[in-house]
């Protein structure tokens, strides 16, 4: 897959715009018509996606946190057969394009497109001016086609990032993987703690998280990809900022997997949220604190128990 921040394409492309942030199953639809329509057509399907996120340009504080970093997001847009993605730089200057000019300038002379698929509430250019109607008109003119899609009901529910923000934010795994369509995971490289997880008798591996702030925190069940024979792992992983070890600690990753010991430094794993078994706590010492990652580790491979009894 081709990955560019120059929006100017060497030929015709079938072309989607979106932030595409966690690639749920309303995504991956939209995705699906944009490979069969390009097929169709002989053209090369592609997205335009922004970084960063439009509202975390225009108030950092409170956009929405991100579900998936921008590498993880290429890798999955990579796996659903996209040949290239143009990596818009959202700042001032492009904050600033009218409508009218993102369609001639950057859309038609810019990228070539011929075939573009959109949400049906796709908006844009400056103070969002742009809506299906425009760009529709747009294309009869330039000589373009374009289709908008529906949203995806999930059950009763539309798929949107911030509907599986909202599932992780309480906690509810099973809801997120049903909007996502698979169990929601965060892609990191292992590297060297405080080791404080060894001394206490429970090695972990320990991820920094390259998003804005987690989409969930606490302590779950989880699977690890990434570690070769034996894929995937179980293990018990506590997703936050530690408060036990005091306060200013970053987000971190920290999994312990069960019957492990390699040196996995360096290494990069995909780790599958499965449950949630509790919210973080802060313990008055050391000691308590090992006690209760006892309980958890035990709680842990009970639910592994429990879930490959169900799956046999």
């Amino acid at each position: 897959m081709n990955i560019s921040r120059v929006l100017r394409s060497p030929e015709p492309i079938a072309l989607t715009v979106g932030n595409f942030d966690g690639l749920h199953l309303g995504h991956r639809a939209i995705l699906a018509r944009l490979r069969d329509a390009a097929r169709q057509r002989g053209l090369p399907p592609c997205v335009m996606t922004f970084e960063p996120h439009p509202r975390e340009f225009f108030a950092p504080d409170q956009a929405p946190t991100r579900l998936t970093s921008l590498r993880e997001k290429l890798e999955l847009l990579a796996a659903e057969g996209i040949d290239a993605v143009y990596v818009c730089r959202f700042d001032y200057s492009f904050a600033q394009t009218s409508a009218a000019d993102f369609i001639e300038r950057i859309l038609w002379r810019g990228l070539q497109v011929r075939w573009m698929l959109v949400g049906d509430d796709f908006r844009f250019g400056a103070r969002r001016a742009g809506d299906v109607t425009m760009l529709r008109e747009a294309g009869i003119r330039l000589g373009f086609e374009v289709e908008d899609l529906p949203s995806v009901k999930v059950g009763a529910l539309r798929a949107s990032s911030t509907a599986v923000r909202e599932a992780l934010a309480a906690g509810n795994l099973d809801a997120a993987a049903r909007l996502l369509g698979r169990p929601y995971s965060i892609i990191g490289r292992v590297g060297h703690g405080d080791k404080l997880g060894r001394q206490l008798g429970f090695a972990t591996a320990n991820l920094r998280i390259q998003h804005n702030r987690p989409a969930l925190t606490g302590i779950f069940a989880v699977e690890v990809h990434g570690l070769g024979a034996g894929d995937p792992h179980p293990g018990v992983a506590s997703l936050g900022v530690r408060p036990t070890l005091g306060a200013g600690q970053a987000p971190l990753l920290e999994v312990h997997l069960f019957d492990f010991d390699r040196d996995i430094y360096g290494t990069r794993l995909k780790v599958d949220f499965l449950a949630k078994l509790r919210d973080e706590e802060k313990y008055p010492d050391l000691e308590s604190l090992t006690r209760q990652i006892a309980r958890d580790v035990k709680a842990t491979q009970a639910f592994f128990r429990k879930r490959n009894t169900h799956h046999g």
